[in-house]
């Protein structure tokens, strides 16, 4: 009786951790229990076997287009080392849109297959739940069994059976109930650790597709501004490799200008910004962290016969506000018209940043601004202000100096 007792009292004190009240109230005897099946069970029910299988095949789809991007990029580097023509140019542009392309359906496999992994851990989750409901009404009968028993003196129970031999086997009865009992309350604390951490990754996995279908978004803003420069290239030159040369060396000559500017002015304004000795200047990202288009010093950059790029491109939608990436004075803020426009800043430590393509300056040269200030407007779009000759679509150019050299800025920007 006193075993039976403070078994009870143990087996309340458990269900009050798992967050269950007082003993429900059944008037029959617990079923024998079978351990439910684990999540790894569940891979052979008919659902999730369909589930496994059309995941496998958006994965095998997912390898089968990385492959021919790799073909696509394979071209595009090709291009890049032959001799600036209109129609080189027309085919770099043509294979930069198929690789967009692909990356637009690799997307669209992955929020599918996203998609697919979700119906799979709701379907494990529901399952879950199903579980756990059969396992507290095995607990509930269990239970109710033990407390009809416990309110019973052993005398009582001795005279209610025929003989010892039955007393006895009713002792061990309720003995079996209680270890029983014990078990189905671990398996179901089991079940509930399984269901949280479903539903953890459900989260998990939703939180992923808002990340996919953004890039979704950026990937088709992407080659949205690809087409277009493709269009404006060929109204500008009207198809004519004389009109795309004429426009090349004028690509070239303002480059050659805004470089001998910015090295010119960058000694002159050096000496205005003092630093403490052993103080770092640390740059912050001029328009929010988002995705390069081109990298400092990229060897796929399409106009690396212009010049080799001495700066990263982030892409920003068109008239995104760009901030000083750190204290210090304007040295430059070159409004170029239809052509290209440029502001620079100098810092301490010998740096100075580069921001091209600006729609709108909002400065003025040997003015002072603080880090994080709003300095102008991004651009780039073909044909708009401040693009210049030669764009891939809105972008932001950024540029890091260290005592007149480009750097790569990827090793100054917090990760």
């Amino acid at each position: 009786m006193l075993f039976r007792h403070r078994s009870i009292i143990f087996i309340s004190i458990v269900l009050a951790s798992l967050g269950y009240g007082a003993f429900l109230v059944f008037g029959q005897t617990a079923p024998a229990a079978s351990a439910p099946p684990t999540l790894d069970d569940l891979s052979g029910s008919p659902a999730i076997k369909a589930l496994n299988a059309q995941i496998e095949q958006k994965k095998n789809s997912l390898n089968a287009l990385s492959a021919k991007q790799a073909l696509y990029q394979q071209a595009i580097n090709g291009l890049t080392r032959q001799e600036a023509s209109l129609a080189n140019q027309v085919a770099m542009i043509d294979n930069q849109l198929s690789g967009l392309q692909l990356n637009l359906d690799k997307l669209q496999l992955q929020i599918g297959q996203n998609n697919l992994e979700i119906q799979k851990a709701n379907l494990e989750i529901q399952t879950k739940q199903e579980q756990i409901a059969k396992v507290k009404e095995q607990l509930s009968l269990s239970i109710e069994l033990l407390s009809q028993e416990d309110n019973k003196s052993q005398l009582e129970i001795l005279l209610t059976n025929n003989n010892l031999a039955d007393f006895v086997d009713q002792v061990k009865y309720l003995k079996d109930i209680n270890g029983s009992l014990l078990d189905s309350v671990n398996r179901l604390q089991t079940l509930q650790d399984q269901l949280a951490q479903k539903n953890q990754d459900l989260r998990k996995q939703q939180a992923a597709m808002l990340v996919l279908q953004q890039q979704l978004n950026d990937e088709q803003a992407a080659y949205n501004d690809a087409r277009d420069g493709k269009t404006a290239l060929l109204a500008q030159t009207q198809s004519s490799e004389t009109k795309y040369s004429a426009l090349l060396n004028e690509a070239r000559k303002e480059q050659i200008a805004a470089e001998n500017n910015i090295f010119s002015l960058e000694k002159t304004y050096q000496s205005k910004v003092s630093t403490k000795a052993g103080e770092a200047t640390v740059l912050a990202w001029p328009v929010p962290k988002n995705t390069i288009t081109a990298y400092f010093h990229d060897p796929s950059y399409p106009f690396r016969y212009l010049f080799e790029h001495p700066a990263i491109d982030i892409r920003a939608a068109q008239a995104s506000p760009v901030h000083a990436a750190a204290g210090g004075y304007v040295a430059a803020a070159h409004d170029g018209g239809m052509g290209y426009s440029y502001i620079m800043i100098i810092h301490g430590n010998g740096l100075a940043t580069v921001y091209g393509h600006i729609s709108r300056i909002e400065v003025k040269a040997d003015q002072y601004v603080a880090a994080g200030q709003e300095i102008g407007l991004s651009g780039a779009k073909p044909g708009t202000p401040g693009a210049g000759p030669f764009t891939t679509g809105p972008h932001l150019h950024f540029e890091v100096r260290l005592n007149g050299i480009p750097v790569d800025p990827l090793n100054y920007l917090p990760q």
